[in-house]
């Protein structure tokens, strides 16, 4: 049994590693392009240490027969929407504008917040150039499968394919139609194509990033990524397909124990908006109280506060308009709220890009990668230049440089 059970194992990895080399064209195909077409599939909430914790064949994969990056550091705040924003355009929140989950812009004078649909799809809020829109001002078509921002006409430009955000579309029917968008015909087919997958984050919030769940969610992921690769590698164009898999931030484990209720260090009067979530906030005081204010958070252990215009310059955070006058961000595994009734458990992210945990995972491979290539960490406003690279594309201006990621290339040192 034991002799059987390490058979499976070795065929099974056998299989695996040849998910991204197996690479067959027949003769009938030989009109397609041969250009590179990207693949860009985000995992959210993916710490870069999951593939050490848990069982991740398939991801494992794909890091030997290409590039695994040590780690891919977030920018400031580590949270969905301005990350993904900030690998899409290669920027920064406070260039990019998506400062937070949940903000005001002070010249609309409207409210952002990635619930309100009528505001992520307004193209207002929206700073920066995505690579969607580069691609396609330069006759490169691309897709995009619930990347946040994509369902915005950002500069008058929308993806040539995208789609509505709705969270219960099994995973199962986004390979699916990210596999018939691969498929179609070469003058409709998109070279770019980006798609999301909101786990494992849910399962990291809600029991933490070391839980039963969270492992259960990350191997699951994992053997659907090992789905989408082996259908992808059935396609005509699979020797064209430059895969990146990477996500947009971490995880940390929270307790109850550990709190700072703003609530009970701040008067509500004192205040005219407060903005954000866990672990980070901005806030935005009456003119009258404003040292107060700023005093009374300064002197609060376990949370760093800073001015808008003290903000370290590594965080690259404090001269967008839309960023209130005072910024918090909790100690690592300590927890800030407003006036919560119960404390959470579990886990979250939005900390100092520094705090480790918070740093997502970053994999490639196709042939115009190295193979075995391990890269040491490097900021997730990289990727834009890189992907443009990748396609033929003049890149926008960005935050960026391709010479900081251009080794994990073949012919390059």
């Amino acid at each position: 049994m034991i002799g059987q059970k390490i058979l499976l194992k070795f065929i099974l990895l056998t299989g695996l590693i040849s998910l991204m080399s197996e690479r067959k064209a027949t003769c009938s195909e030989i009109y397609l392009t041969q250009k590179p077409h990207v693949v860009i599939l985000s995992l959210d909430g993916f710490r870069w240490d999951y593939l050490d914790l848990y069982h991740t064949p398939n991801l494992d994969s794909i890091g030997r027969v290409g590039v695994k990056a040590h780690s891919l550091k977030p920018c400031f705040p580590s949270k969905t929407f301005p990350n993904h924003y900030s690998i899409a355009t290669g920027m920064h929140p406070d260039h990019h504008g998506i400062v937070s989950n949940s903000f005001l812009d002070p010249k609309l004078n409207l409210k952002y917040s990635l619930g309100n649909r009528k505001a992520v799809r307004d193209a207002r809020f929206y700073q920066g150039e995505p690579m969607w829109v580069t691609a396609e001002k330069q006759d490169v078509k691309s897709a995009c499968y619930f990347w946040p921002g994509s369902e915005a006409p950002i500069k008058g430009v929308y993806p040539s394919m995208w789609k509505k955000y709705v969270h219960k579309m099994p995973f199962e029917s986004r390979i699916d139609s990210v596999i018939n968008w691969l498929s179609l015909p070469q003058q409709k087919r998109p070279r770019l194509l980006m798609w999301y997958m909101h786990e494992p984050d849910l399962a990291g919030h809600l029991y933490g990033p070391r839980s039963k769940e969270t492992r259960l969610m990350v191997e699951r992921l994992d053997s659907l990524v090992g789905v989408f690769c082996r259908k992808m590698n059935k396609l005509p164009i699979a020797e064209s397909v430059q895969l990146i898999v990477l996500s947009d931030h971490g995880m940390g484990a929270i307790s109850p124990q550990k709190v700072v209720d703003l609530s009970k260090v701040l008067k509500e009067e004192w205040l005219e908006d407060i903005s954000g979530s866990n672990p980070f906030y901005m806030i935005k005081p009456k003119a009258e109280f404003a040292e107060k204010v700023y005093k009374h958070l300064k002197a609060e252990k376990h949370i760093r506060t800073f001015k808008k215009n003290e903000v370290p310059k590594r965080l690259v955070f404090g001269s967008n308009d839309r960023i209130y006058p005072i910024v918090c961000v909790a100690d690592s595994a300590w927890s800030i709220y407003w006036n919560k009734k119960k404390y959470s458990k579990g886990g979250t992210h939005g900390y100092d890009p520094d705090n480790k945990d918070m740093h997502a995972i970053f994999l490639a491979a196709g042939n115009q990668f190295k193979r075995n290539y391990s890269h040491p960490t490097f900021s997730n406003t990289e990727v834009y230049n890189l992907v443009m690279h990748l396609l033929g594309v003049k890149p926008a201006e960005n935050d960026g440089n391709i010479e900081r990621v251009k080794s994990i290339l073949k012919d390059t040192e």
